[in-house]
């Protein structure tokens, strides 16, 4: 849509100087005005304008038109005809010098800043005015492709070549991803001749790269179908990748000391890269948890299945260890221990606003039916002032009941 947009308002700038070319031709030709000192008239020099106009807006449509002959994005044909326009504009300075007889003044003036022109060139302004005609020119990269500067630690989408600058939406920084932000930086051009520039979409009608997911297994999953796990996972989500490229997936394995590395490798649409990523890891995680013969490996624990029953199974013993039961506290033998009133005081106000936060911890005798305290003599002494007729424990069976079963 915007490549037509483009071409369709590229079109209507060329026809539109076409028809200011031929009514000021008209005008020239049946309207008497005064020649400018050249000897041609005001309605000449604006025809000749627009004809240089219309030249610069015809070859951008034929370039443009020659970058899709050749299966290339229009971006490229964008870039040329800012050239276009350039040399448009010193081609238009001279027409209207010209016109007024001034060229050998221009001339005279050129030469004149010659000097100081040469010693400028050599700055960074017009280092990058040159690295953006060679940019221009040569195309190693364009607006939309995912460049990266590995000196600069810098990887972006590129959204516009500037005379002075490039303009690129930062990938990553801000997340731990390869995906874009949002956030612009600008990259003088000058810098251009001094950095490495990776381009990773040099083909932006088929920009893919090689990518891989990292998936631990235990020694004792089964090998064969820990891969066709991965390998349908990685077909399932790429389908429509392997169909252009052409690329199967596969696997690389290595060993390590909780099991094995399973490295699967696949074509990845260098854009989409995190979003292919996650998609193929949330597919192989929800297949190994329907598929018993297959286990992911963790580190000091094993294997995630192995850490989920030691911790069911401590969770058990953990509730069998620590049922609460209501005591009635007339089968509860009176504490030896003598407890000051300061001291159940603020543990009766405590308990009168909270409740009981912490069950008391008592031994049973099976033989007597009693309870003796072991911890919570505060607690319990407390709960009996405010007159409670049970209270919350954890019961133990006493160590020579144990022995007697």
């Amino acid at each position: 849509m915007e490549n037509k947009q483009f071409k369709k308002k590229t079109f209507i700038s060329f026809l539109s100087f076409i028809v200011i070319a031929i009514s000021f031709f008209i005008l020239d030709k049946y309207l008497l005005v005064d020649e400018l000192s050249s000897g041609i008239t005001p309605f000449r020099m604006i025809m000749n304008i627009a004809l240089i106009m219309a030249a610069t807006f015809l070859f951008t449509l034929l370039t443009v038109q020659l970058m899709q002959a050749r299966n290339k994005p229009i971006s490229e044909g964008v870039m040329l005809s800012k050239v276009y326009k350039l040399i448009a504009f010193f081609a238009i300075v001279l027409s209207i010098g010209f016109a007024f007889g001034k060229l050998k003044a221009f001339s005279d003036f050129f030469a004149m800043f010659g000097g100081m022109l040469l010693g400028w060139s050599l700055q960074a302004p017009v280092s990058g005015f040159a690295a953006w005609i060679l940019v221009s020119v040569k195309r190693p990269f364009r607006p939309g492709d995912r460049i990266q500067f590995p000196s600069l630690g810098l990887v972006g989408d590129v959204k516009d070549i500037g005379a002075m600058y490039t303009r690129l939406d930062q990938v990553g920084g801000t997340i731990g991803s390869e995906e874009a932000v949002g956030r612009y930086i600008l990259v003088p051009n000058a810098m251009l001749f001094t950095q490495v520039v990776i381009n990773y979409t040099v083909k932006q009608e088929a920009a893919y790269m090689l990518d891989e997911v990292v998936i631990r297994i235990t020694y004792d999953s089964d090998w064969k179908t820990a891969e066709r796990i991965l390998l349908e996972a990685a077909k399932q989500v790429t389908k429509d990748i392997i169909e252009k490229t052409g690329s199967e997936p596969y696997i690389r394995s290595d060993l390590y000391d909780y099991g094995v590395y399973m490295r699967l490798r696949y074509q990845t649409h260098v854009q989409r890269r995190a979003e292919i990523s996650y998609n193929i890891n949330k597919t192989i995680f929800q297949e190994f948890q329907k598929n018993n013969s297959v286990d992911m490996a963790i580190p000091y624990i094993y294997s995630s299945k192995a850490g989920a029953e030691k911790k069911e199974a401590d969770a058990t013993k953990h509730k069998n260890l620590q049922q609460i039961q209501d005591i009635d506290m007339s089968h509860i033998q009176e504490p030896e221990l003598k407890v000051d009133y300061g001291d159940i005081e603020p543990v009766m106000e405590s308990i009168a606003a909270q409740g009981l936060l912490q069950p008391i911890v008592l031994n049973k005798n099976p033989t007597k039916g009693t309870y003796e305290i072991l911890a919570g003599h505060l607690r319990y002494e407390a709960c009996k002032r405010l007159g409670w007729k049970a209270i919350p424990a954890i019961v133990q069976e006493s160590k020579s009941a144990e022995s007697d079963h």
